[in-house]
């Protein structure tokens, strides 16, 4: 029996022990050329794939696939970061869509498929809907020939144009870069190393390690670029996770960034350093500190339900400066409808080398004007039916008191979220896909973070 193919809001990811096989990315290719070729018979597609085991082989199967159906079928002749795919379909009017064989963020014992469309955005549901439904049990075609185009070279080149060089140059930083052994490795030091900086590469090479890895730029995977920038008395780690389209960092103390500080960072040295305007779309999840830098900047804020469809769907709007999730994926429209944790490395760069200041300097500096807050996110599993109940009941409940603190806002958009005096906030979300409850929270201290979190985990068990 052929397996369900159910695509979430970053793709759809499978075991590579499991379901994720060439036969399925064959029939995800399939419906997929049937879909564009349908819209825009004769365009071209591209086609990428990352680092892991066995990608190359189902992409060029995929790109085989998509040529049967009339596509004229374009695939990477070398590993590519998932940002050099969309980017490249963005920049090429005769490409209708991209399809990116990667596991992501995922565990190195995963793979799966990215789609994206004409502007290189991925969050268009109705799209992403359609393809499944054309999605078939088995597919008999014909596989046809396709062609080879390098991504990597011009998306690269056109990144260090997008900074002031020579003020990179000048400041002569000294970072150290780690790609999770995913899409980016050696890329971005080359490129980072032409803007003058000088780069230690670390789960770079092809050895075992990566089996120990998650290629998630998020705490504790993080360890190892937190020491080596204390080794290497570097101003910075920067970090990208599988395919590189989220982004994390380090300090020069070792410290971790995490995203919500990486995306206040990165406003402002969007709005102040380099005058660029428009709206900030964040998720109901991002941290209260970039909405408090936006508003500092005059920046209206739009808050979406968890998902970059919701951010997608703001982008097609217009008007929009920085898209942005605390998971660590943040769009520039300007540059490209979707999540680029490379161009948020350069960016990085740039902001340290126009300010004369180390990562961790720029951090105090944001926490000195828009104050400390500690964010957090516990998975809390429960049962498949406690889900359930929690979903179901969920747009109903506005008790009181949560942890023993009174809500001041209660919000049903997206789960059940509940925001208090200080500013302070409790999110839970049950999650589409997994037998769990995600919860988050942020307060002005540890230990208020920490109970918010042991408040919404009683709630999610039915404790509560």
């Amino acid at each position: 029996m052929s397996a369900i193919i159910h695509f979430e809001a970053d793709g759809w990811r499978a075991r590579t022990d499991g379901d994720f096989t060439e036969e399925n990315v064959v029939r995800i290719a399939d419906a997929a050329g049937e879909y564009w070729n349908r819209r825009n018979p004769g365009a071209m597609v591209y086609v990428c794939y990352d680092a892991r085991p066995g990608a190359e082989e189902c992409a060029k199967a995929a790109a085989r696939t998509l040529a049967a159906h009339g596509v004229a079928a374009v695939l990477s002749d070398r590993v590519a970061p998932t940002p050099a795919l969309t980017w490249a379909v963005s920049r090429n009017s005769r490409v209708c869509g991209g399809f990116a064989v990667t596991g992501s963020h995922y565990p190195y014992d995963y793979l799966g498929v990215k789609l994206c469309n004409a502007d290189g955005g991925t969050g268009c549901p109705d799209f992403i809907e359609e393809i499944e439904h054309l999605i078939e049990p088995e597919v008999y075609g014909v596989r046809e020939h396709y062609a080879i185009k390098d991504f990597v070279t011009p998306y690269f080149d056109y990144l260090s144009t997008l900074v002031d060089g020579d003020a990179i140059a000048r400041a002569r930083l000294r970072v150290v870069y780690d790609p999770m052994y995913g899409a980016a490795r050696t890329y971005m030091p080359q490129l980072l190393g032409a803007l003058g900086v000088e780069v230690e590469e670390i789960h770079g090479a092809d050895d075992e390690g990566w089996r120990d890895v998650r290629p998630e730029p998020i705490e504790p995977w993080v360890d190892d670029c937190e020491q080596a920038v204390v080794e290497c008395a570097a101003h910075a780690g920067l970090i990208n996770d599988g395919d590189a389209a989220r982004v994390g960092a380090v300090d020069e103390y070792g410290n971790y960034v995490s995203p919500q500080k990486i995306m206040a960072l990165v406003l402002g040295h969007l709005v102040i350093n380099r005058g660029m305007t428009g709206r900030v779309v964040v998720n109901q999840a991002t941290s209260v500190l970039a909405r408090r830098v936006a508003q500092s900047l005059g920046c209206k804020v739009t808050v979406r339900p968890i998902g970059f469809t919701y951010i997608y769907e703001e982008m097609r709007k217009g008007g929009v400066l920085l898209g942005g999730e605390g998971s660590g994926g943040f769009a520039i429209p300007s540059h490209v409808a979707e999540r680029d944790g490379l161009l948020v490395n350069v960016l990085l760069c740039e902001l340290m080398a126009t300010t004369g200041k180390k990562l961790g300097e720029l951090v105090n500096e944001l926490e000195m004007n828009f104050g400390r807050l500690w964010y957090g996110r516990r998975d809390v599993r429960v049962r498949v039916e406690q889900v359930e109940m929690l979903r179901t009941i969920m747009p109903g409940l506005n008790p009181e008191l949560v942890g023993g603190r009174k809500p001041v806002a209660v919000s049903h958009m997206d789960g059940l979220r509940f925001e208090f005096q200080d500013e302070s906030w409790l999110l839970l979300r049950p999650s589409a896909s997994e037998s769990v409850v995600r919860v988050y929270a942020e307060a002005p201290s540890v230990e208020i973070r920490d109970e918010l979190l042991d408040a919404g985990a009683d709630m999610a068990k039915g404790n509560a």
